[in-house]
C-alpha cells in the first residue's frame, strides 16, 4: 500500500513509524518508543485518521528504565549536550598527542605522525631511554 507523505506522517501503523528513538528528532522522540514497546491496541472506530498516537504506546509510568533513559537521551537538549561533550574530550586527546609528539625526536622535526605512530614511537624512545640509563 503506497501512502502519500501527508498519509504516512498521519498513520497510525507501526511500520510506518520509526522503531529508532535516536533517529526521530524533537517532541517525536518524546512520543515514539520502540516497536517492540507496543501494546496490543484495538482500533478506534471510525476512520481511524483520529486516533491519537499515544494510544500506541505505553503510559510514562509503565516504562522501564532503559526505555526512560533511551527516551531522555533522544531529545535534542540531551544531544546538543552530549556533542558538546565529545567535542571536548576529542580536543583534549587530540592535545594530549601533540604534547607527547613535541617529546619525540624524529627526522624531520615536524612530520606528521598519525596516533598509532606516536604511540609505538614513545614505547621505542622510552624503551630506548630504560636502556641508555641501564647501561
Amino acid at each position: 500500500m503506497m501512502l502519500s507523505p501527508d498519509q504516512a506522517a498521519d498513520s497510525d501503523h507501526p511500520s510506518s513509524a520509526h522503531s529508532d528513538p535516536e533517529s526521530l528528532g524533537g517532541a517525536d522522540a518524546k512520543v515514539l518508543g520502540n516497536v517492540s514497546d507496543l501494546e496490543p491496541v484495538e482500533e478506534a472506530e471510525g476512520d481511524g485518521k483520529g486516533s491519537s498516537r499515544a494510544a500506541l504506546y505505553p503510559h510514562p509510568q509503565q516504562l522501564s528504565r532503559e526505555e526512560k533513559r533511551r527516551r531522555r537521551r533522544a531529545t535534542a537538549k540531551y544531544r546538543s549536550a552530549h556533542a558538546t561533550r565529545e567535542r571536548i574530550r576529542v580536543e583534549a586527546f587530540n592535545l594530549a598527542f601533540a604534547e607527547l609528539r613535541k617529546l619525540l625526536p624524529t627526522l624531520p622535526p615536524d612530520k606528521k605522525l598519525s596516533k598509532i605512530e606516536i604511540l609505538r614511537l614513545a614505547i621505542c624512545y622510552i624503551s630506548y631511554l630504560n636502556h641508555v640509563l641501564d647501561v
